[in-house]
């Protein structure tokens, strides 16, 4: 599996390319402010073609690129619809509703789970590799060493009741800043001391 990932914009904010391998369809997840020319970059060098846009939550650092992207393309961008009022900019044309359903797109299954708490439609996606190897793609849920702001309790008890109960050596690509592990962050996130009681799932 192929996993393109850079930061972008003057958040630094994370977008991802997910593919099955190179030359093949792929997904797009949170194209931001500024990442256009990464995106474009990146699907060259892989011969990737976009299937669909993938949006962990509605924050403009997150999806500023979003719509000329999927024009650009002619693809649908998922995103929850509680978050859809969050960004005042250029709207993409084809918003889809992610209601936690898995998805199946550009050849990936893909696992969506609410996380309700940095915003109202916060959400992580989840891919299992070919290789057996687990990835979360947190957006602004979870980050290394940290997690997001907002409605603290709700963030807590997605913290606890989704991501903390995934096994150790899931990979997690959070939204900013470097990949970690929810074995790690389990272990030694201070942010996370209230849930370090969780046992992971198998």
């Amino acid at each position: 599996m192929l996993v393109v990932g850079f930061p972008a914009g003057a958040l630094r904010a994370n977008c991802y390319l997910l593919a099955p391998g190179p030359d093949t369809a792929c997904v797009v997840v949170d194209p931001g402010e500024d990442s256009a020319g990464r995106v474009a970059e990146a699907l060259a060098e892989h011969r990737l073609t976009p299937a669909a846009v993938l949006a962990t939550h509605g924050h403009p650092d997150h999806v500023a690129g979003a719509a000329a992207l999927t024009a650009a393309h002619d693809v649908p961008m998922w995103l929850h619809p509680a978050d859809r009022g969050l960004h005042d900019g250029e709207q993409a044309a084809d918003v889809r509703d992610l209601t936690g359903a898995p998805l199946e797109l550009a050849g990936l299954a893909i696992d969506v789970d609410l996380v309700p708490g940095h915003t109202d439609g916060s959400v992580v996606f989840r891919v299992t590799t070919p290789e057996g190897g687990r990835l979360a793609l947190t957006g602004d849920t979870l980050f290394a060493g940290s997690v997001g702001r907002g409605d603290q309790r709700r963030l807590g008890e997605s913290l606890r009741d989704v991501l903390l109960p995934l096994p150790d050596d899931t990979v997690v690509l959070p939204g900013h800043g470097p990949a970690t592990t929810i074995g790690r962050e389990r272990a030694g996130n201070p942010f996370l001391s209230g849930a370090r009681s969780v046992v992971p799932m198998p």
